[in-house]
């Protein structure tokens, strides 16, 4: 096993900021109160109030959990980062696709799916690539 630049555990440093909003972002819509809704901006407690289907909300917790502990995987420089990425990046698109197909994002409100999707596969790159340079078994 070789070891890995600066940069690799910046990058792996980095995701796993990144992927732990992502976590705290689900367990926040997972485990709100209507009192904590009721405290909101009237403008932000509407997304609150959707309902989103079962699948949806499963997709959501395999793209955060799945993507935060890939990034763990990097720091521990096991393989498996890679396997894990990919089926969080399959659920954040499955998430996505789902709230293009449903909401109405124009302008500002899209760049945030997007980067989310644009990580994704950036990561899966990137665990491909430690993988290639036997920086991870």
């Amino acid at each position: 096993m070789n070891k890995p630049p600066i940069w690799y555990w910046i990058v792996s440093v980095l995701a796993l900021f990144w992927n732990g909003a992502g976590v705290m972002a689900y367990l926040t819509r997972a485990f709100v109160t209507d009192e904590m809704i009721a405290q909101l901006p009237t403008d932000q407690q509407a997304e609150y109030l959707i309902e989103y289907p079962t699948w949806y909300t499963a997709a959501f917790a395999l793209a955060v959990f799945c993507g935060f502990l890939g990034c763990i995987a990097l720091l521990i420089r096991k393989k498996w980062a890679h396997v894990l990425f990919i089926i969080s990046a399959l659920g954040a698109i499955t998430q996505h696709v789902y709230l293009f197909a449903t909401v109405d994002m124009t302008g500002v409100t899209i760049i945030m799916p997007i980067m989310v999707i644009v990580v994704c596969i950036f990561l899966i790159w990137f665990a491909k690539l430690a993988i290639k340079k036997q920086w991870v078994n």
